[in-house]
């Protein structure tokens, strides 16, 4: 058993933190879609792939556009 988690840890299998990154990036990348429609629908805004949202961690709608 110690040997199986040991190989999928160094297979790469992602770490809590790494989920857990993941899940706020979602959140955020969801948000924004949200936020956009609510707040700034006519605005013409082409939503930046998941991967940026998951290194940033952070809104990427144009300042102004939330509340």
């Amino acid at each position: 058993m110690i040997l199986l988690l040991a190989t999928l840890v160094a297979a790469g299998e992602p770490s809590c933190d790494d989920l857990k990154k993941d899940m706020l990036a979602l959140e955020i990348f969801l948000q924004d879609q949200e936020d956009k429609e609510k707040f700034c629908p006519k605005l013409k805004w082409e939503q930046p792939d998941i991967s940026i949202y998951k290194k940033e961690l952070k809104s990427q709608l144009p300042e102004g556009c939330t509340e």
